[in-house]
């Protein structure tokens, strides 16, 4: 069997579009179609429903693309054998929560770089909302969540863990000396946060809507690293991941305040599309990065 036309099947699925798939190939939109219909004729089934110009896979054509996958998987595995990290390139997309940019790549990027320098990463910051907009319509590979734990069938997780939360001060804050820390002693004073609809700002913002509290931060940035010197500064109260406030914790520059009226359940997740075709390229990012979620 060819492999060019199972490559344009796995194109067509994640494009969705016979037109996408076309461009992206670098093939006229019928070129496209007739590899379909020549790849059903050989396999004897329909692949693609087609209605009112718009296409869906077929239950068989669903069951061929995880088939297609892993015959492309092992086709790549097959040539790189050898597995030398230059013969890996292209540039994977990762859309991800804005406090998972520092964490992951802040001391770690230079390392990737080094071992697979062919392989290029574009990250978009965008709410968890939008990551799977755009999962969905292929426009990002993976996709970095930050929020309540997600189940989707759709979706594949190649990793998760979970990861605590507080509220945090200047070591000089009022607070610091108090104890049983209530919500009404925490909005006392300013308070700077992530964007709004961000993760878990969000769940934090749904606990004071059920005590019908509004809250009006003085400062709402996607910076963590700026939020965290903020706070050192004494400027303010904020509510971050453990992971961002690690180093000034343990530098002695801010101080995680213990409550008991709230908690979160809050997960970094790594997903991709179950249609999406796993390249070489795209299994080592995942690799790699997957050694920072443990």
């Amino acid at each position: 069997m060819d492999l060019k036309l199972i490559e344009t099947f796995i194109h067509v699925a994640e494009q969705n579009s016979f037109t996408k798939a076309a461009d992206k190939l670098g093939y006229t939109q019928s070129a496209v179609s007739i590899q379909i219909k020549q790849l059903e004729k050989s396999l004897n089934v329909v692949l693609f429903e087609r209605v009112n110009h718009k296409i869906k896979l077929t239950k068989k054509g669903r069951e061929i693309l995880e088939l297609a996958h892993r015959v492309m998987a092992l086709t790549a595995d097959m040539k790189k054998v050898s597995h030398n990290p230059d013969e890996y390139s292209g540039k994977i997309r990762i859309a991800m929560a804005d406090s998972l940019c520092n964490w992951l790549l802040w001391d770690n990027y230079n390392d990737f770089c080094v071992q697979y320098p062919n392989i290029s990463l574009k990250i978009i910051s965008s709410s968890t909302q939008e990551m799977f907009r755009l999962a969905k319509q292929n426009d990002v590979d993976l996709i970095f969540t930050l929020d309540k734990h997600i189940y989707d069938t759709n979706y594949i997780t190649v990793k998760e863990h979970r990861v605590s939360t507080h509220f945090v001060v200047s070591v000089n804050h009022p607070l610091c000396c108090k104890d049983n820390i209530d919500i009404d002693d925490l909005l006392a004073f300013p308070f700077i946060l992530t964007e709004k609809g961000m993760s878990y700002r969000s769940v934090f913002e749904e606990y004071l809507s059920d005590k019908s509290i509004e809250l009006n931060p003085f400062l709402e940035i996607g910076n963590t690293d700026l939020i965290c010197h903020l706070v050192e500064q004494n400027m303010g109260v904020s509510f971050l991941p453990d992971f961002v406030t690690d180093k000034y914790v343990k530098a002695g520059k801010i101080k995680r305040l213990e409550t008991n009226f709230f908690s979160t359940d809050i997960w970094i997740q790594m997903l991709y599309h179950r249609d999406k075709w796993i390249t070489p390229e795209m299994k080592c990012v995942m690799d790699y990065l997957c050694r920072f979620l443990v």
